[in-house]
Order: C-alpha cells, then sequence, then structure tokens
C-alpha cells in the first residue's frame, strides 16, 4: 500500500482525492444504516464535535472579520461546498481542507456539516492540506513560504520535487523561500500586505539585515514603488563593495562619515531589538555587536527576532 500511496502523493491533490486507496467505505449500522459516513464518492453530514483541526494548516491566519462574514453567508445560504476530513477513527476526523468553512459554521451555531471523507497518513494531509492552501488567491506569500518550506523539510523533497508537485518553476519556489530569510518585522509586514511580495525581493538584494530595516523603513515612510526600492537595493550593494575595495586599497572614508554610518547602523537594531544595542569596529574593519539581554525570557524573545 505504500508504494502506491507515495506514487498517488507525486501526482499531486488530485490524485489522491481520486484514488479508491483513501476512500472509506463503510457505513453506519443500526437505526442510521441508511445515512452514509463515508461511501465512496459520496459526502456526509457529520457532527462538527467530531472534527479536529488540520495540524498541518499552512494557514496561520485567520481574519475575524472574514469568518463573520462567511459564517454570515452559511446562516443564509448553508454550506455551498462540502469540507474534506480524513477518518481517523470511529466517528473522530480530521479536516484535510475547508477549516475557514469550518471555523464559520461553529460561529454561525450549526451542530454539524456536510463532509468528503478520506483516509489519508500525514505525509498524505500535510501535502494536501500544503497543495490546497497554495492554490487560493489569497493565501499571503509568508504562509506559501512557509508551506514550501515544510513540503521540503517534512517531505523530504528537493527544490525541483516541490516545484513539479505543486506545478510551479524552482524559481518561483526558490524566490518564496528567500523570503523566509527577512527579519521577522518585514515578514509580518509582506503578511499584512504593508509591502508586496517585489518590495520583499528587492530588499532581499540588500545582505546586511541593518540596512534591510533601513531600506523597509524608507519603504513604509515614503510609499517607494518596487523599483525605487530596487534602485536603492543596487546603490546599497555597490556602496558596500565600493567600501570592501577602499578597505582593501587603505583609502577609506573619512572616520567622521564612518562613524556616522555605524552610529545609524547601531539605531536600527537597538530598535529592532529592543535593547541597548552596542557596535564596535577596528580600523582593518572588524568589529562586534553585543545585544544585551535582562532574563532568559529576554534572550528568548531575541532568539526568535533572530530565528533560531
Amino acid at each position: 500500500m505504500s508504494n502506491n500511496k507515495r506514487s498517488a502523493l507525486g501526482r499531486g491533490l488530485s490524485a489522491l482525492l481520486e484514488s479508491a486507496e483513501t476512500d472509506v467505505t463503510t457505513r453506519s449500522s443500526g437505526a442510521n444504516a441508511s445515512t452514509p459516513t463515508g461511501v465512496v464518492g459520496s459526502v456526509a453530514v457529520i457532527p462538527l464535535e467530531q472534527i479536529e483541526p488540520n495540524p498541518f494548516q499552512p494557514r496561520t491566519e485567520f481574519k475575524p472579520e472574514e469568518l463573520k462574514e462567511l459564517s454570515q453567508s452559511i446562516k443564509e445560504q448553508g454550506i455551498i461546498q462540502p469540507i474534506t476530513v480524513r477518518k481517523l477513527g470511529y466517528d473522530k476526523y480530521q479536516i484535510i481542507s475547508g477549516e475557514r468553512r469550518f471555523r464559520a459554521s461553529k460561529l454561525a451555531g450549526l451542530e454539524a456539516i456536510p463532509a468528503y471523507i478520506r483516509v489519508a497518513n500525514d505525509q498524505g494531509m500535510l501535502e494536501m492540506a500544503l497543495v490546497e492552501n497554495i492554490q487560493r488567491q489569497d493565501l499571503n506569500p509568508i504562509d506559501v513560504a512557509i508551506s514550501y518550506k515544510r513540503l521540503i523539510e517534512e517531505c523530504s523533497l528537493t527544490q525541483e520535487q516541490l516545484s513539479e508537485r505543486v506545478g510551479k518553476n524552482r524559481t518561483t519556489v526558490t524566490n518564496f523561500v528567500r523570503l523566509l530569510k527577512l527579519p521577522p518585522e518585514i515578514q509580518a509586514a509582506l503578511r499584512d500586505n504593508r509591502i508586496t511580495m517585489g518590495h520583499a525581493r528587492a530588499i532581499l538584494g540588500v545582505d546586511d539585515i541593518g540596512h534591510q530595516l533601513l531600506l523597509f523603513k524608507e519603504i513604509l515612510e515614503k510609499q517607494l514603488s518596487v523599483r525605487d526600492v530596487e534602485e536603492r537595493a543596487r546603490q546599497a550593494s555597490g556602496k558596500r563593495s565600493q567600501r570592501e575595495n577602499q578597505s582593501a586599497s587603505g583609502s577609506g572614508r573619512s572616520a567622521t562619515q564612518q562613524q556616522f554610518e555605524y552610529e545609524k547602523i547601531r539605531k536600527v537594531l537597538s530598535s529592532h531589538f529592543s535593547a541597548k544595542v552596542q557596535l564596535s569596529h577596528q580600523s582593518d574593519g572588524s568589529g562586534k555587536i553585543t545585544i544585551p539581554f535582562g532574563s532568559d525570557e529576554d534572550l528568548n524573545r531575541i532568539l526568535e527576532l533572530l530565528n533560531y
């Protein structure tokens, strides 16, 4: 069974949902024997209390106002499209796709919901949930990036294999995954639509976190276009190369100018980490950054900002 399941996974979400191997074919017994609990290709009405969320859910944010709107629609029109679940055991199910509908149904006061029942292992669950969500137009770029990363790490896929699974070219996959290298506050801005993916990719053209944060703040303050950010990133990269060349030739900037730039970077880092960051540098270009912390909890906060 496992070899066949893997081949189905390789063909993506549609193959999994069409595979006879993943169908539940049992029926209820007794008084409710006429009601199917999961016949091939059928939909069953399942009590909400028997359904649990998908632990592999790639969507990390469900906006309350959108859930409220969907809930009102469900009150008026009912569930138009059944959710998809897998059967975990007797009277126990887990969502594969449709968690927004599930949550909104709870808000609407429903006691049961129509669901398409499947059987899937954890890898199948993960892939189905990720592929289904990736195909949604309203999924933000960070959640897409996290989904790609999870498929790579938890399903042991290469980026090439992943690109085949999700029907995207390898460059697209790479560009999304690179977004996770951005500082947390820039990722949050991208998730909240305060900047676009074009802005984020342009920021990645700058190597160091200090200049990335400076550029990010400039985007918000001056409403820079993607082209503006790309130009500033090129200028920053050019200046860095020039500084490296000057350092190598022994003809650097003036001490005052250099000190000003270091102080600007120190302030940005202090703001980012909410700590009094110390930055020292030597004439040969070496230096040290010190980030103080007041407790283990404070240290953990800083480590989270560093994606550690």
